[in-house]
């Protein structure tokens, strides 16, 4: 499927980035995936965000494997029967959705595929509502001359993430939004913590089983963050020097004298941009 995430979309060249571990690129419409079949999850995606073509479809499409991979190295729905797992959009639904009337509804099934999926609770606290909402937000302060974003998703794979029913489920989700101002790069990043339900490896084996049984697991709070974006890439191993000097959390902290550091968000008035 042709059309996928396009690096001069914005008026700065800006690459999808790439891990370190072999990844498939899979293009989708107005979106690419960078697929790691040993974990049968998407590395990181990312998706051009056109604010002045949006077409609010609904929410209409159909979970499907990708014909490109194994079904085998998908986390297909077998992964999400029967317990508090949600299929995650990684590039949410609406992102792509735009253009014309064909291939914005392209774009929505395309988001439907497994590759295009991550395990998360099916909590919607204020965190996840918060994580839901980012991409709103941002383009909102975006150059009102393009109202563009390129924003980069995906999981925090690490080698402990507790495993369930073949995959690996991660604990942290992490996002960066980018968009130009002036022919400048802007960027900010975030991440989701889900790891109040599975980070502590004592409840592991309690969590599982409770899945198995079908039981919801004890539910911990979703957190959001806005973060340094070097911080992102120091959890993901993702080379993102031009996103790191273009952080405005970053500098908007240097400015003010104090060392870069996280902020737990309660609401989007905290975010820095």
């Amino acid at each position: 499927m042709s059309g996928g995430y396009d690096r001069d979309f914005l008026r700065a060249r800006l690459e999808l980035p790439s891990p370190s571990a072999t990844t498939i690129l899979l293009d989708y419409i107005h979106f690419s995936v960078r697929f790691r079949a040993a974990r049968k999850l998407a590395a990181i995606v990312g998706v051009n965000i056109s604010g002045a073509e949006l077409n609010p479809l609904a929410r209409e499409g159909t979970w499907h494997f990708d014909d490109r991979i194994p079904r085998e190295q998908q986390a297909g729905p077998d992964v999400y029967k029967n317990n508090a797992f949600d299929r995650g959009h990684l590039v949410r639904r609406l992102d792509p959705v735009w253009g014309d009337a064909a291939t914005a509804k392209k774009a929505n099934q395309a988001t439907f595929s497994f590759t295009n999926a991550a395990p998360q609770v099916d909590d919607f606290n204020q965190g996840k509502e918060l994580w839901v909402g980012l991409e709103d937000h941002v383009l909102g302060h975006a150059d009102a001359y393009d109202a563009k974003l390129s924003v980069f998703t995906g999981p925090v794979l690490l080698d402990d993430d507790p495993p369930y029913r073949g995959v690996q489920v991660p604990r942290k989700f992490w996002k960066i939004a980018a968009w130009t101002n002036d022919a400048k790069l802007a960027a900010v990043g975030f991440v989701l913590d889900q790891s109040p339900l599975l980070g502590k490896v004592e409840l592991k084996r309690a969590i599982d089983q409770r899945l198995l049984e079908g039981e919801p697991p004890p539910l911990g709070p979703f957190r959001t963050f806005q973060v340094p974006i070097g911080e992102i890439a120091d959890l993901t191993g993702l080379s993102l020097s031009r996103l790191t000097n273009a952080d405005r959390l970053v500098s908007g902290q240097r400015e003010l004298g104090k060392a870069p550091k996280a902020i737990q968000l309660e609401s989007m008035e905290q975010i820095r941009l």
